[in-house]
């Protein structure tokens, strides 16, 4: 999100990361004020073009640009808004400055100068916004995010450590983090070669693993203790099973989009989602969520006030005194 004003002055409002990769729809997509994992040089460049093209369009107001990053580094610039986004209320209760009323000011004729909003204010703390999504209100729904935007509402963590801050926004959100148990694996052809960093994530913290026939070889190829299960058309006992009668804590499913998937793969989404055991569906979230997890077993949830991360800023009420003293 950017703020630009009429004499052509741009201040980057902030620089989220989203959690899952491009393709899903930012308004399902969790994202994390500062990035993570985006390089110096691919954010000066975000930077750098964000601006340009706050003054080649003549912003006045708020834009927002949304980037991908390949593994490479290479950036593509996917579309720019020149609109206030849903992200603005998100950006600034992270960075303690109220870019709408900002903004306000701007289009009726104020610089960015003359509000004293010169700068980029990257937090020492870290945010993280989280999609809420209604799938519990439409049951014959498949839970796998996509394109289309699907989410409601959405919430915010915050703490001085990304774990932190996105364990917060999960337990907001209405989804419960198991600290032990049983995790269930089941993880399509194009996300295997992600498999063995989640089993040992999970096996670290102390979770026992069951798996789908294709996902236990390669955990056992790598050296990772995991129990075979069977899917729901190879017969019982299978996942489904399992699943009702609670022994299932949390589930990782990645789609591989075929018909036993919208058949075996759908059955078990929607059965989690009954019986309110935490799915997720990416290989990055499920690396955020074991991050997650290792931070609520680690220490006990700690809640601030927003003063207590920074001083709430509003630099335009200097502006409204030195008005009022002329």
């Amino acid at each position: 999100d950017a703020l630009a004003d009429s004499v052509g002055n741009v201040v980057i409002g902030g620089i989220m990361e989203h959690i899952e990769q491009a393709g899903i729809h930012s308004g399902d997509s969790a994202c994390s004020l500062p990035t993570r994992t985006v390089s110096a040089k691919c954010l000066d460049i975000i930077r750098s073009w964000t601006t340009k093209l706050a003054k080649r369009l003549n912003v006045c107001g708020l834009m927002n640009c949304q980037y991908a990053i390949t593994t490479s580094g290479e950036v593509f610039l996917l579309e720019a808004n020149p609109r206030a986004s849903r992200t603005v209320p998100f950006v600034s209760k992270a960075i303690g400055h109220p870019l709408a009323k900002y903004a306000s000011l701007v289009m009726s004729g104020v610089t960015l100068p003359e509000l004293g909003y010169t700068q980029e204010v990257v937090p020492k703390h870290v945010s993280v916004k989280e999609a809420v999504l209604p799938f519990e209100k439409f049951q014959g729904c498949d839970i796998l995010l996509g394109p289309e935007m699907r989410s409601t509402g959405e919430v915010m963590g915050i703490d001085y450590e990304f774990s932190g801050a996105f364990a917060k926004a999960q337990i907001a959100a209405g989804q419960k983090l198991p600290l032990n148990g049983t995790v269930f694996l089941s993880l399509n052809d194009l996300t295997k070669r992600h498999l063995a960093e989640i089993g040992r994530g999970f096996r670290e913290l102390g979770f026992n693993i069951i798996a789908t026939s294709g996902t236990a070889k390669v955990l056992q190829l790598e050296g990772i203790p995991v129990e075979p299960v069977l899917k729901i058309h190879e017969g019982r006992p299978n996942a489904r099973d399992m699943l009702k009668n609670g022994q299932i804590q949390v589930m990782v499913i990645t789609s591989s989009g075929d018909a036993l998937d919208s058949k075996d793969g759908l059955q078990l989404r929607r059965l989690a989602l009954a019986y309110k055991v935490p799915i997720i569906t990416t290989v990055d979230g499920a690396r955020a969520t074991i991050d997650a997890i290792k931070s609520l077993k680690n220490k006990s949830i700690e809640t601030l006030a927003l003063q207590d991360y920074f001083q709430t800023t509003d630099a335009s009420q200097n502006l409204q005194a030195a008005q009022s003293a002329s």
